[in-house]
């Protein structure tokens, strides 16, 4: 099975009928469709009747072990090439110029009857935007950047830096003044060059950066988002492991920031269905704090994109004021709704998760707690003409109900609780070590002495 892209251009969401060459890949939308107002992002288009089908399949069953025979001499051998990461799904994406760290492949585990986790935690540097920044960082290289830069505080600059310096490139992070301290470390580990300013001030300065250090922008540049060209083709990779491990899911609940990930999803699984290995998509939910909330509000109001204003939150990873055109598309295109939740709901949550092993930030949780205060809508409409569909509803569905049987539920959880702001406040009170205060202690937290 080859492993060569198959990838052929770029496409305007704005407009289909509006075609771009695969290089350079465009980093401020589609300059034919957007507007002052809207800026539409494009895609990758791939030739799609060329893919080997067989790239879906699921693995051939172990041979049957061959009868004992006399001892010869070992016959020198040489290892097969690993996979280092999404490689596997290389025909359906673009370039993968930089080498990987082993991104993707993490685990779905099982919460529930039939309630699965995609513990995205489990990449390289411990969230999803693995998959992304190894299709970016191999855009960078391919172009002949010297590096790149990113405008974030969170998962998106750890990971921008460690493919960059995996790629052997100069990362700059353009980060808040106040990143949690945990992940300043984080990036700087890399050695990235790392410019804590005001909020407002990084995207001026990211411009500023590409026009005149020729670094390539893995952030946004945009005033409604579109971010990298083909950066969401890194997120697709989700949909053909979560449809490996458990075919396709009635449900799908999606922490959203600008919605480049549940785009992804959205797309992959499309791109399952366009391919004949499935009939249907599930529906994506996006999961957004109730402080703000860009894409519930674009859908309520039949937009494109939307600008809200933000509430304080603790879910810094996805508290953005302003939204973007592709997870409008996922949503409607899938049947799914825009799901506000709230910051208890989102810890309660993250308690569950932790339950059963798994550190998320809270941001990370927010997939959970929508689908435990919202539950599963009783129907379903698959469409890719991005046609409404009751996208902006929040109060359809059971409450915290189990699947329809339609199948199982995925609930996405994008990275670790190593990176909350609080993480560094959380150390244990001391404990005297005699036995009556330890046993005091075990019994307040309900373990019998």
């Amino acid at each position: 099975m080859t492993t060569l892209s198959t990838a052929t251009g770029q496409r305007s969401l704005g407009d289909p009928a509006v075609t771009y060459p695969l290089w350079p890949p465009l980093t401020s939308g589609c300059p034919r469709t957007s507007t002052e107002e809207t800026a539409y992002p494009v895609e990758v288009d791939y030739a799609y009747e060329t893919v080997d089908p067989t790239l879906f399949a699921p693995p051939a069953p172990p041979a049957p072990a061959a009868p004992a025979a006399p001892a010869a001499p070992a016959a020198p051998t040489v290892p097969a090439t690993p996979y280092t990461g999404i490689d596997r799904w290389s025909p359906l994406l673009p370039p993968l110029a930089a080498p990987g760290l082993g991104e993707g492949r993490t685990p779905l585990v099982e919460i529930g009857d039939g309630l699965y986790v995609k513990d995205e935690s489990r990449n390289p540097t411990w969230s999803h935007k693995d998959r992304l920044n190894r299709v970016t960082a191999s855009a960078a290289l391919r172009i002949g950047a010297p590096g790149t830069v990113v405008a974030s505080s969170g998962n998106h600059a750890a990971s921008a830096a460690a493919f960059a310096a995996r790629a052997g490139l100069r990362c700059v992070v353009l980060a808040s003044a106040d990143t949690p301290p945990a992940v300043s470390s984080f990036v700087r580990a890399y050695g990235a060059v790392v410019l804590p300013v005001p909020a407002e001030a990084r995207w001026p300065l990211t411009r500023l950066i590409v026009e005149r250090c020729g670094m390539h922008p893995v952030s946004n540049l945009t005033p409604t988002h579109t971010g990298h060209a083909f950066g969401p083709e890194g997120y697709k990779t989700l949909a053909y492991e979560i449809h490996a491990d458990v075919g396709v899911p009635a449900d799908v609940f999606v922490p959203v920031g600008y919605g480049e990930m549940l785009f992804g999803l959205w797309k992959g699984f499309d791109e399952l269905r366009r391919l004949g290995v499935t009939d249907r998509v599930p529906r994506l939910h996006a999961c957004e704090p109730a402080a703000g909330g860009p894409l519930s509000a674009a859908l309520s109001r039949d937009l494109p994109a939307a600008r809200v204003a933000v509430g304080h939150t603790d879910a810094y990873g996805i508290d953005c004021a302003v939204g973007g055109y592709r997870g409008v598309l996922a949503v409607r295109g899938s049947g799914g709704r825009g799901l506000l939740v709230d910051d208890e709901r989102m810890r309660a949550a993250q308690r569950e998760l932790a339950a059963h092993g798994m550190w998320a930030e809270l941001s990370a949780a927010a997939g959970l707690a929508a689908y435990r205060t919202h539950g599963t809508p009783h129907r379903r409409t698959d469409r890719r003409d991005g046609g409404s569909q009751d996208g902006g509803s929040q109060d359809e569905g059971p409450q915290g109900e189990g699947p329809q049987g339609e199948g199982p539920v995925v609930c996405v959880s994008t990275s670790s609780g190593f990176k909350d702001n609080a993480v560094a406040t959380r150390t244990p009170d001391p404990v005297d070590p005699s036995w009556d205060a330890v046993a005091a202690r075990l019994r307040k937290e309900g373990i019998s002495t």
